[in-house]
């Protein structure tokens, strides 16, 4: 028998604090619980269910889709269409919004998410998550087209991601700070086990994707180069190198032990602006990252700032432990 506070009931308790609440907003994220703790058995069972392996397709970006990729995204949408707490929904799979079926109700929220981030390490058994973001449908539209999802990430009223590792974990914010919970197979419900988490702002731990630095801007090889002549250079400390190619295994080990996280601006595909995608994982991210006292920008920008202008639109990410993120920007400045 637990003892702990569950999500459903730490969400209920948040809720009373809020004049006017209906608990709709309560209900939808009881739906993408729902879906996470389905998810979070496929990913468990793997080759047990079959489902390990391509789908023998690609999703709009271009990337080969996995068999759990459309598994996830599918979850996801049957999970959260029927309540009518949501108006349309988005994903990383799905080139176009997702309106809500016409027998079912419509509600006053969007979601957008990427629902299985860092699938390419699946089939080796590698941490991998779901990222969600809520944003408000605008007043008045009964019908939300592409153009209402593009909001900038300071008008979430909501963001998350669930972590699918040894445990099942879900980090949460409502813009009131970032409570982790974790899922009790056992009772099948989420405990909160990290209250109030805080990124320490100093790090000696940097997560990059170091094949790439050739196509690197001089900043960013500015910053790595010193950390990496460590003791010896001008910082004057040993640093360690990550990289898991998850960004919500790489997210979550900055909010539980500090760190920063690169995926900059470099000129390996001038045609793309940056590698990850604002709506469904940049701007989730650097809700939760600053909510925990931590940045989040592109090197020249604070990403939630960004007026998105499409869907699958990608910008660079540095995000982590404030003072390295500052020491960065500044030397992308003039």
């Amino acid at each position: 028998m637990h003892t702990g506070t569950t999500l459903t009931q730490f969400i209920i308790e948040e809720q009373r604090r809020v004049v006017g609440a209906t608990g709709e907003f309560t209900s939808l994220l009881n739906d993408i619980v729902t879906a996470i703790k389905v998810i979070s058995n496929a990913v468990n069972k793997g080759d047990l269910m079959g489902v390990l392996g391509s789908a023998g397709s690609e999703n709009i970006q271009g990337e080969t889709q996995k068999k759990l990729d459309v598994i996830t995204n599918d979850v996801m949408l049957r999970s959260n269409e029927w309540a009518g707490h949501l108006a349309a929904m988005a994903s990383e799979e799905m080139e176009d919004i997702f309106p809500i079926p016409s027998q079912f109700p419509r509600g006053k929220y969007l979601l957008v998410f990427d629902p299985l981030d860092g699938s390419s390490n699946i089939d080796v058994n590698i941490s991998v998550g779901t990222i969600f973001s809520i944003l408000r449908c605008p007043d008045g539209v009964s019908e939300p087209t592409a153009a209402d999802f593009l909001q900038p990430g300071t008008r979430q009223v909501a963001a998350g991601y669930a972590l699918y590792g040894p445990s099942t974990m879900i980090m949460l914010t409502t813009g009131q700070g970032v409570n982790g919970f974790t899922l009790d197979r056992d009772v099948g419900e989420f405990l909160l086990t990290h209250r109030d988490v805080r990124i320490t702002p100093d790090t000696r731990e940097f997560a990059i994707n170091a094949s790439n630095e050739r196509f690197w801007e001089e900043p960013v090889q500015r910053y790595v180069q010193e950390c990496l002549q460590g003791k010896e250079g001008p910082r004057g400390e040993n640093f360690n190198m990550r990289w898991v190619a998850s960004m919500v295994a790489e997210v979550h080990r900055i909010l539980i032990r500090g760190g920063i996280f690169m995926y900059p601006k470099d000129t390996k595909d001038p045609k793309k602006a940056g590698k990850l995608r604002l709506m469904y994982e940049a701007n989730p991210m650097s809700f939760i990252v600053e909510q925990a006292g931590g940045l989040s920008s592109t090197g020249r920008e604070r990403i939630m700032d960004i007026q998105p202008t499409g869907l699958h639109q990608r910008v660079p990410v540095i995000l982590g432990s404030r003072n390295e993120v500052e020491r960065i920007v500044s030397y992308h400045k003039p």
